[in-house]
């Protein structure tokens, strides 16, 4: 009987102890939010599969978010990093389940992938070295400020 008169104690003295972990800035709440269709250049100078992966993701996501709506709606990834020779035919024993993924976001049309013939070039690739589903462009930066004209919004 002692020890439940303890605990009511406790209880009374420090209320947050039963309602679980301390919160003095409260919780988080969801917000319910309605978006603009988006159109979104992402720039992508990576070093492995995963950070190549997760842009893929996000930008699917992106499209997916919107509606992929194919006049509104639109992500363009430009590739002129590390993450090349993953695009390269000659490496698709090596990289082929990360492949199948970039060539599978682009079917709907609202994902494009782009690479810097540059870039491409510094590391040894001519256009013809690349999977079929990547356009080579001239340069990486020139290509994401044109985009960001024409209205993309930039990501990294």
């Amino acid at each position: 009987m002692r020890w439940i008169a303890l605990l009511l104690a406790a209880l009374l003295v420090n209320p947050a102890s039963a309602a679980g972990p301390e919160t003095p800035w409260g919780r988080g709440k969801a917000v319910e939010q309605t978006y603009a269709r988006q159109k979104v250049v992402y720039d992508v100078a990576a070093s492995s599969e995963a950070a190549v992966r997760s842009v893929i993701s996000r930008a699917q996501l992106l499209v997916d978010f919107n509606g992929s709506d194919p006049f509104e709606t639109k992500a363009v990834i430009v590739l002129h990093g590390n993450e090349i020779p993953f695009f390269a035919v000659k490496n698709l024993g090596k990289h082929r389940d990360l492949m199948q993924r970039a060539q599978s976001a682009t079917l709907s049309g609202l994902v494009e992938f782009r690479m810097c013939k540059l870039a491409a070039e510094g590391h040894g690739f001519k256009p013809e070295d690349i999977h079929g589903f990547v356009s080579l462009v001239p340069m990486a930066d020139a290509e994401i400020v044109r985009l960001q004209q024409e209205g993309y919004a930039y990501m990294r």
